[in-house]
């Protein structure tokens, strides 16, 4: 889904170039319109600044938001009926950038024995490729993990 809503705005343009607001809100809509049963319950919005960026970069930003999105829909709201929101938020300086997936479900268990999953292993993968760590942290209520390049 990442990779095809990229291939998409990349024939629309002559380069190799990426504006990342399209491209992630795009995706975002994308992940919502198959994932989300019902948008009244659950939203997933985007606020990111008008950086552009080549596609290498673009894909590997666009994997990680999948992946952290699916598995904020996957286990931030269990209940059939629990409303939530998750914001993907990404911006950009002088001194490098940051992309942020928070939600404001259940969080994270208190302790927890389960060894991280492969999507764990993916987001770390990909951010060690962009040279960017990752952080994650219990919001009370929700869990935001940030990825963040500095330059």
């Amino acid at each position: 889904m990442s990779i095809a809503t990229l291939q998409k705005q990349l024939a629309m343009k002559s380069a190799d170039k990426v504006e990342l607001m399209k491209y992630l809100a795009d995706l975002c809509a994308s992940i919502g319109a198959s994932m989300i049963d019902n948008p009244n319950r659950i939203s997933l919005s985007s606020n990111v600044d008008d950086t552009v960026t080549n596609a290498n970069i673009s894909v590997s930003l666009g994997l990680i938001v999948t992946e952290l999105v699916i598995n904020a829909l996957k286990h931030a709201f269990p209940g059939r009926n629990q409303k939530g929101k998750i914001e993907v938020d990404y911006s950009s300086s002088e001194e490098g950038w940051t992309l942020t997936v928070e939600d404001d479900g259940d969080g994270m268990p208190a302790e927890s024995d389960t060894k991280p999953g492969l999507g764990t292993g993916i987001v770390e993968a990909l951010a060690k490729q962009l040279d960017a760590t990752v952080e994650v942290a219990d919001q009370n209520p929700g869990t935001k993990v940030t990825v963040a390049h500095l330059s």
